[in-house]
């Protein structure tokens, strides 16, 4: 049974974030290298006839999508990192442990190497195909590889994805000496992530996804609380241990490799955002998973702001962005970590 207190501290920090969330979210669409006030994005057509035009445009067809992905990207790579570490038991796992995102990687990197990048499916770059055929593909091979007759091996998936990650590094880095300077600059910015291509498509493509991932793992809470104590354990108390892992891992595949084929190659994200919030609330998957999501989509919300107003009006990778806020952060937290275990 969970306290009330610490129900009360749980609520208390989603009510929090969520008004920093609606709050960064009013900010975002305000400012840019053309500023709109904030009664102009609460209400584009109370200005004037071309000033009202000029806002509409501005607000809903640029900084809107962009908006709505950087948030949906943050939620999903924040709630697949705290999935991760529970199915692992491992506070360093992330989605790239099994193999989605150097898979993605690789497979843009094919796409923009021997595909023209004019070529459109469903609105959609045959681009942000690969990537996502490409995180799908290695994560198949990662989970196939790593399941035996007698079960399922944990450590086993660790070792094969690093293995996979690596073959996938190597054949990416291999496109990239025989690619033209045109295409290597292209594999280059994919890599980095960014989400200025955001579009209204492209937010409905990655919708049902980060809707499946939050229902499963939400639905699945109780058994990774459970996994908390070991496999044995989890077994014990009813849980099919073989049956949750196939399925978290099939979602989070899938939205990872989505959210990556939307926006590029987002590091640290599910990594720093389960790690705040377990320091914050415990590692209850109950409170986790909410908080997770609406942390993740503040952080990166946070970190596209930034990208794109730091140097307007031009604009820096969202990618380099979250890991030079990512690592000094991620790095202050293990060391007042362990001086609480100290």
């Amino acid at each position: 049974m969970v306290s009330i207190f610490e129900m009360l501290t749980r609520n208390t920090l989603l009510i929090l974030l969520s008004i920093v969330l609606l709050l960064l979210s009013l900010l975002s669409l305000s400012i840019g290298a053309f500023s709109t006030p904030f009664s102009t994005v609460l209400n584009p057509w109370r200005e004037d006839a071309g000033l009202a035009d000029l806002a509409t445009t501005i607000v809903f067809e640029i900084r809107l999508p962009r908006l709505l992905l950087s948030g949906l990207t943050g939620a999903v790579l924040g709630v697949s990192g705290a999935a991760m570490q529970g199915l692992f038991r491992n506070p360093l796992a992330d989605p790239s442990l099994i193999g989605v995102t150097a898979g993605a990687s690789l497979g843009a990197s094919v796409a923009i190497v021997f595909i023209p990048t004019t070529v459109e499916f469903l609105s959609l770059s045959l681009v942000s195909l690969g990537a996502f055929v490409g995180g799908l593909t290695a994560t198949i091979f990662v989970y196939t590889l790593a399941t035996r007759q007698s079960g399922f091996s944990v450590s086993t998936m660790l070792l094969v994805g690093i293995a996979i990650t690596a073959l996938a590094g190597s054949l990416g880095n291999l496109l990239d000496y025989f690619a033209n300077n045109s295409a290597l600059r292209q594999i280059s910015l994919w890599r980095m992530g960014g989400l200025d291509a955001a579009t209204p498509s492209r937010v409905m493509v990655l919708l049902p996804a980060a809707i499946a991932l939050m229902v499963a793992v939400m639905r699945y809470s109780n058994a990774l609380n459970a996994l908390l104590l070991g496999d044995s354990q989890a077994r014990y108390l009813g849980f099919n241990i073989q049956r949750i892992r196939t399925v978290l891992i099939v979602v989070v595949a899938i939205a990872v490799s989505t959210s990556v084929a939307m926006g590029g190659t987002i590091a640290f994200v599910g990594l720093v955002v389960p790690h705040l919030i377990r320091l914050l609330i415990g590692p209850n998957y109950q409170g986790l998973v909410a908080g997770s999501a609406v942390l993740g989509a503040v952080f990166l919300i946070a970190a596209d702001l930034l990208a794109r107003t730091v140097i307007a009006p031009a604009e820096l990778p969202v990618g380099i962005v979250t890991a030079l806020i990512g690592v000094p952060f991620f790095i202050t937290l293990l060391r007042r970590r362990r001086s609480w275990n100290d």
